[in-house]
């Protein structure tokens, strides 16, 4: 399976001439090579994982394709059709099996009401959180993506729940509100976090990618 890590939060999976997109949003350039998509995920309602616009370009080369988010996504999304999934359910879509962990959004802010996220494991093998700290329950986690920068996190943060979760290979996303000295300092902890249980971290710019 090969992972290609576009801008911010958005992901691309390839396994047996098929992709797997996941959170292309509003801080992602748009897509263009969309044609031969099995599904798209998509963690929750913001705007940098997400747009219209970004989903009717999957849409158009793909009719019919599955999506696949929480209530909340389906909500937003109007006249598209998603597929509403939570905690515990496993979906199958092509060669990439689905298992959606967890249920609501890290808090920003008290004052800001808290929404739907789920984050999702790939073949077993990728584990993308959304805009959270979820652990997905007895699962040995290969491959981490690590937010490492967002008005709902802090870098203490990001290191306890590298060290929670102990991957054995890890990579940073949701990146873009950051300078390039603050991606590298992100970079940095998020490497050591891994590295201290063994790991290794991958410092994946956007447009490279990860076989796995």
């Amino acid at each position: 399976m090969k992972l290609t890590k576009l801008e911010h939060a958005a992901l691309v999976l390839e396994a047996s001439g098929q992709k797997l997109f996941i959170d292309p949003g509003s801080f992602t350039t748009a897509l263009t090579e969309t044609a031969n998509a099995a599904a798209v995920v998509i963690t929750h309602e913001h705007a940098d994982h997400w747009t219209p616009e970004q989903l009717n370009r999957v849409i158009a080369m793909n009719p019919g394709v599955p999506i696949y988010g929480p209530a909340g996504v389906a909500a937003a999304a109007g006249d598209i059709a998603v597929t509403v999934v939570s905690a515990g359910d496993t979906i199958e879509a092509g060669p990439f099996t689905l298992r959606f962990f967890g249920e609501k959004h890290a808090v920003i802010h008290s004052s800001i009401p808290v929404i739907d996220n789920v984050g999702v494991l790939v073949n077993d093998e990728l584990f993308y959180p959304g805009d959270s700290f979820t652990i997905p329950e007895d699962v040995k986690v290969k491959t981490l993506a690590v937010p490492a920068g967002a008005p709902w996190l802090k870098i203490a943060e990001v290191i306890d729940y590298v060290l929670a979760v102990k991957p054995l290979r890890s990579f940073p996303t949701h990146e873009m509100g950051l300078s390039r000295s603050g991606k590298d300092l992100a970079n940095s902890r998020i490497k050591a976090a891994t590295e201290q249980n063994g790991g290794t971290f991958f410092p994946l710019e956007p447009h490279e990618s990860l076989d796995l």
